[in-house]
């Protein structure tokens, strides 16, 4: 039995302005004990996945499971087996961080939970800020206390979504040093993310949404090892040929340009000497996740999903 398993799951809205399919018959299961991430732009459908998960939005067919218990029909047991991180920053401003952790543990029924409650205060930086009252945290410590208060009644899938999204560099390394570690201890994870080097460094598995259809799910390394691409960056100052701009994906100073082979590196290089295009820190390298991700949301890639796999290696 997976940890988390969608079957067909479609959701629609109807307003005035008509009606907005944000799922299509989404399936996938996430293995007990995967670290699984979920992928896509902005309005793909992942917040609606997990809103369905979380049992905050009922899903217009199909069904979603976790830990075997239905989030409509066993609602109360799904959610015991949840601890989910949001994106917004929710707080109740009239307790201290310690009491709001205690008043959670209240929540699902965990009685004497001090000692869990000093570890996550300690592995999430927030020790010194237990007595603090929420109103006074940065927004950084805001979001730390959301973690720790998915994480207070130990629950054996940890959803986390957008969990570092505009949080600083210490965080971010302490929070993945502390979820790497339950992962290793047997907890389900699930993370969606717009930093891509994180999915690639932490997922074993990676789903992509794109409208609401699930368009690629496979193994991290399965991924990144079907692009054959080879990908030159370089910085530069100056406008690139119109040939080359078309297919270049450029970030700010920062320029990436797919090759076939080295022919193709040479040619390139080439177009942009006769350009007279002078380039700084030029690097010959792979295509990163952020490559393929890109070349599958522009149908680049097939879309066909491939067969659930049946363990997740260590």
């Amino acid at each position: 039995m997976p940890a988390v398993r969608f079957q067909q799951v479609e959701k629609t809205y109807t307003g005035a302005r008509g009606t907005f399919r944000a799922l299509a018959g989404v399936s996938f299961d996430i293995q007990r004990g995967e670290f699984f991430g979920l992928l896509g732009p902005n309005g793909a459908g992942k917040t609606t996945l997990i809103s369905v998960l979380a049992g905050l939005t009922r899903a217009t067919a199909g069904q979603v499971t976790v830990m075997g218990h239905d989030v409509q029909s066993d609602a109360a047991a799904a959610r015991m087996s949840l601890g989910i991180v949001p994106q917004e920053l929710v707080f109740d401003p009239f307790f201290s961080v310690r009491d709001a952790l205690r008043i959670q543990s209240g929540y699902f029924g965990v009685k004497n939970n001090d000692a869990w409650i000093d570890e996550l205060l300690q592995e999430l930086g927030l020790a010194d800020k237990a007595n603090a009252n929420m109103r006074q945290l940065s927004g950084g410590m805001k979001r730390r206390v959301l973690v720790a208060q998915a994480l207070v009644h130990r629950p054996p899938v940890i959803v986390l979504d957008e969990p570092t999204a505009g949080v600083d560099v210490e965080l971010r390394q302490t929070l993945w040093a502390f979820i790497a570690r339950l992962n290793r201890e047997g907890h389900t994870v699930l993370l969606t993310t717009h930093y891509l080097e994180e999915a690639e460094a932490l997922c074993h598995r990676i789903g992509m949404l794109r409208k609401g259809e699930l368009v690629a799910l496979d193994r991290t390394a399965n991924l990144l090892s079907a692009s054959a691409s080879t990908m030159l960056r370089f910085k530069t100052d100056q406008a690139l040929p119109a040939t080359l701009a078309a297919q270049a994906r450029i970030t700010g100073r920062i320029v990436q340009l797919k090759a076939k082979d080295a022919p193709d590196v040479e040619h390139l290089l080439a177009v942009l000497r006769e350009a007279g295009v002078r380039i700084e820190d030029l690097e010959i390298g792979r295509a990163d996740l952020e490559d393929v991700f890109v070349e599958i949301m522009n149908g680049g890639r097939p879309s066909a999903a491939p067969a659930q796999p049946q363990a997740v290696p260590a």
